[in-house]
């Protein structure tokens, strides 16, 4: 088995770090803060060496596995990196223009580029495939059906604040994609907002004691319709990626909302600004439990009237392994690269798998990371 290169030692990335050590993989982590490092391996060993692109390029051989936990304007030189070195390359973020033009020469290299394969984008993937495949299998497609779609994700506090949020690490990221118009449908309608907050709803999430939260569209859905494989036939009624938020968490947005609005030359500093007193203010405590919670759900109607609807259901909680966004998103990380090495994942660029075998075996191994993961059949 290939050696794995672990670059970044950031907060997410230490269940799925250990997972690999405990399977006993050779890994060397890459870091620019040994400390750091030192503290994600509770005491394992493994091969710790300073990052750098150029050392990278200079170590990695032809076969092994380049793993990216850095910020994702960095993924793409380490996936060139990985190309020319004959080597693979997973992380957790969307695919970027710049991954995806990697598709030819990865093919001609013979080497697999994996992307989103994390919690969202990830296991949401993962859910939507099972979801899709149990409804061409359940001999109810219909030219007439009409299909709802929907996948909420969301990190919050597991013990709820006034703010009703709060931050692992800088909200800058969060108050970015704030920023950022979303696309989806509703109603068999295309949905374009400025700002996603314009299209918060309420959502009941069908959990063992169920619970309401604020849901809102996320960048662009739309694409995901051929991602998940839709027939191109399929009347789409509601079709939606979005992020789940804690009840009550856009009126406590609101001040920030009217800052995010104002444009201007002074945008980014104020942008920063803001960034700097949420986290004084809102920031996780030393061993605050976090909690992550992913509903995905695929409906099919006929004459208005339900004939089909699964839903998949996670709900997890930061403990003594690390926090719940830690493991789901790095252990995922983690199962990514070992079907690299088990060459389960074709030559290519490509995002989490369809395929029903390792969809099955990913979600099986994520159910103990997780204190409640299950799939409904709502009309059993």
């Amino acid at each position: 088995m290939g050696r794995i290169h672990w670059c970044g030692t950031g907060l997410s990335s230490g269940p799925g770090l250990r997972r690999l050590i405990d399977a006993g993989h050779a890994v060397t982590v890459w870091t620019i803060d040994e400390p750091a490092a030192y503290a994600l391996l509770a005491g394992r060993e493994a091969e710790i060496s300073g990052f750098s692109q150029q050392a990278l390029e200079a170590t990695v051989q032809p076969g092994e596995v380049i793993v990216s936990m850095l910020p994702p304007d960095l993924h793409g030189d380490l996936a060139q990196i990985a190309v020319r070195r004959g080597a693979h390359f997973a992380c957790s973020s969307y695919l970027s223009k710049q991954l995806r033009d990697l598709d030819g020469p990865a093919r001609e290299a013979g080497v697999t580029i994996l992307a989103e394969v994390g919690l969202d984008p990830g296991i949401d993937h993962l859910m939507t495939h099972d979801l899709v495949a149990g409804y061409r299998a359940s001999g109810k497609v219909a030219a007439g059906n009409t299909l709802s779609f929907h996948s909420y994700c969301g990190g919050i506090p597991a013990h709820p604040n006034a703010f009703r949020y709060k931050f692992s690490w800088s909200p800058l990221g969060v108050l970015r994609a704030l920023r950022t118009p979303a696309r989806s449908i509703r109603h068999f309608t295309e949905l374009k907002v400025r700002h996603p907050w314009e299209a918060v709803s309420r959502f009941d999430a069908p959990l063992p004691h169920p619970e309401t939260f604020e849901v809102y569209p996320n960048r662009d859905s739309l694409p995901f319709i051929e991602e998940y494989r839709f027939d191109p036939s399929w009347r789409i009624e509601d079709f939606v990626r979005g992020t789940i938020r804690l009840l009550g968490w856009s009126d406590a947005w609101a001040p920030v909302f009217a800052a995010l609005e104002r444009d201007g030359p002074e945008a980014e500093e104020r942008l920063a600004d803001m960034a700097d007193t949420l986290w004084r203010e809102n920031a996780y405590h030393k061993d605050e439990p976090d909690r992550v919670v992913l509903v995905v759900s695929l409906e099919a109607k006929h004459d208005g009237r339900p004939v089909w609807h699964r839903s998949w259901v996670l709900d997890a909680q930061g403990d003594a392994r690390g926090s719940a966004m830690a493991r789901l998103v790095s252990g995922t990380v983690s199962l990514a690269v070992e079907a690299i090495l088990r060459h389960e994942i074709p030559a290519g660029v490509h995002s989490a798998p369809h395929d029903p075998k390792l969809v099955k075996g990913w979600l099986g191994a994520l159910e103990s990371q997780a204190q409640y993961l299950a799939r409904i059949d709502h009309l059993a």
